[in-house]
């Protein structure tokens, strides 16, 4: 797998004054789409388009300094439609517009060119099982949060607290399937997991049976899912578990992650500070 990324990296780089399609590039690396930009953002810290966008900007202030094309040549060459629109992703990275740069020799930026190599660490084992589902129904409440990597999140602790005692038993009385009992689950992620972009959080059960009004709901088709299972300190090793399974477990197995609610299963010791997870991945094979 992480030989096809290269193969996908040496692809952009051959490809920065061109169209980049991220479809093209998923079928470099012999995967979905979906499953090459959450790849990507997992191993690299940050979205394709915010790593193509950098990378065309680097070498585009390079052209710019050594002044052997005009301002707009080069914005037109890296895809800008103009040379205000040039200017302003430009000074958005670079710190300065390009014409200034030009004039004063500044310093700029530069996004160093990415390429994956796996590290072994052999400090631990992750625990995974495969399952097949039929379709279900998650069942619950809704709300909108931003996505907080690590430590507590503020708007799901609310959320949460918000809840009546009455509703959340109504709730986990609707259980009759694995994974059982309430769950944290995720959906509708942005591309590149980005600290603050928002999801759909649901505290919710997976059910078969009929779901009283006002719930909300989400009908989920059949399909594979990745199932993990990790302790420790609660949230710390769960987010690290999330981590985990982008940038160790799917580059060496033979899966892909598919669009569908990520599902956290979490008992927690009487003090709140440890935690057993148990994570639900949608997935597909590779």
């Amino acid at each position: 797998m992480l030989e096809r990324l290269n193969d996908a990296m040496r692809h952009i780089e051959d490809h920065l004054t061109g169209e980049l399609d991220a479809a093209a590039l998923a079928r470099i690396a012999v995967t979905s789409e979906y499953h090459f930009r959450r790849m990507f953002s997992a191993l690299a810290g940050m979205p394709l388009s915010e790593y193509v966008r950098r990378r065309r900007l680097t070498v585009a202030g390079a052209e710019v300094l050594a002044g052997e094309r005009t301002l707009l040549d080069i914005a037109v060459r890296y895809g800008y439609t103009s040379a205000e629109a040039f200017t302003r992703a430009f000074r958005a990275v670079h710190g300065v517009a390009p014409g200034e740069a030009r004039r004063t020799g500044a310093v700029l930026r530069a996004q160093p060119r990415m390429s994956f190599r796996l590290v072994v660490e052999g400090s631990s084992t992750m625990q995974y099982r495969i399952v097949r589902k039929e379709a279900f129904t998650l069942a619950g409440r809704k709300a909108r949060v931003p996505l907080v990597h690590e430590g507590m999140n503020p708007a799901i602790v609310d959320f949460i607290r918000s809840l009546p005692p009455s509703t959340v038993e109504e709730i986990r009385a609707l259980s009759d399937q694995e994974p059982a009992g309430i769950l944290q689950v995720s959906h509708g992620l942005a591309e590149g997991r980005a600290e603050g972009t928002e999801l759909d959080y649901y505290h919710a059960v997976v059910t078969g049976r009929p779901v009283p009004d006002g719930m909300d709901t989400l009908a989920v088709p059949a399909g594979t899912w990745a199932v993990f299972t990790s302790s420790g300190e609660f949230p710390r090793a769960v987010q690290y578990l999330w981590r985990d399974i982008y940038t160790q477990w799917f580059p060496s197995n033979p899966y892909r992650a598919v669009a569908g609610p990520e599902m956290l299963s979490i008992q927690l010791t009487a003090d709140g500070s440890q935690a057993e997870a148990s994570l639900w991945i949608p997935v597909e094979p590779d």
